[in-house]
């Protein structure tokens, strides 16, 4: 055994990058976090962050990219995986819209949510929520039901969007929105999240999102824009329309790469955190 420092084995793998944790209801998903190292004079529950993958799940990658951002600002950053192939195996997508058979994609990440308020000093009541293409796709919709739970959604460069809107079908809008979810989006509660619309100024490729008889396409579509500027642009006119205040961010010299906007989307979190009170 070679000499070292010894070291407490659960403490080892529970500060700084973690390992990933399974789901304690549903044991088919997981998680990852990064937890700051202590110091004196943090607070009693750190924030937390919640970072949504997309379609390449590189959960533990966005993880790994936040954790000076959590040394800095004192906080805990949870990454889901909702893994590809869950019930059907050709699947990349059910996670985005919410809903898929009998999961639904937002009580799986509140319960991890609570799962790790149980095991770590976190405040858990209202979280920030950041998600980038397939990530940004889940992260607007759970805003739509649960805006009482985040304390800030950034909303990375959506490839499909779903506008506040009764005249048009879920996912394109929230027409049925109630009878899916039980009740209807509470605007009132959404107005008061900070949110911030991301994207890269080179974000112009269309191959993968105007893909006519895939399975994440719905006609219709191709109305809110060609590219993934211009359907967040129309996004951000659909919420400034419902009187919900948006930070929009084009980021100079990026393409479709969710990492490189993480600086723009820290310093989202930073402006929000700085306006909380440690606890």
């Amino acid at each position: 055994m070679a000499a070292g420092k010894i070291r407490d084995p659960k403490l080892f793998y529970e500060t700084g990058a973690t390992t990933m944790f399974a789901s304690r209801t549903d044991q088919r998903f997981s998680y990852c976090l990064y937890v700051p190292h202590h110091r004196d004079g943090d607070p009693q529950r750190y924030p937390l962050i919640v970072i949504q993958h997309g379609t390449g799940r590189t959960a533990g990658q966005y993880r790994d990219a936040m954790a000076d951002f959590c040394e800095a600002h004192r906080c805990v950053v949870l990454a889901p995986l909702f893994p590809a192939g869950i019930v059907d195996p050709d699947d990349l997508h059910n996670f985005k819209f919410i809903a898929y058979r009998d999961i639904r994609f937002d009580l799986v990440l509140l319960d991890m949510v609570d799962q790790v308020a149980d095991r770590f000093p976190v405040d858990a009541g209202r979280f920030l929520l950041h998600g980038f293409s397939g990530g940004g796709q889940f992260t607007h919709r759970f805003l739509y039901l649960h805006p009482h739970r985040l304390a800030a959604a950034s909303i990375g460069a959506p490839g499909r969007i779903t506008e506040l809107d009764d005249g048009k079908p879920w996912w394109l809008g929230t027409h049925g929105f109630a009878d899916r979810f039980g009740a209807p989006p509470d605007l009132d509660a959404i107005r008061q999240v900070p949110v911030q619309l991301v994207v890269g100024a080179e974000d112009v490729e269309t191959w993968e999102i105007n893909n006519p008889s895939d399975t994440n396409w719905m006609d219709g579509v191709e109305q809110t824009g060609s590219t993934r500027i211009e359907r967040l642009q129309t996004l951000r006119r659909n919420y400034e329309g419902h009187g919900i205040a948006v930070r929009f961010d084009l980021v100079d010299g990026v393409a479709h790469e969710g990492t490189l906007v993480l600086p723009t989307v820290s310093a989202f979190f930073a402006d929000v955190l700085a306006t909380t009170a440690p606890r």
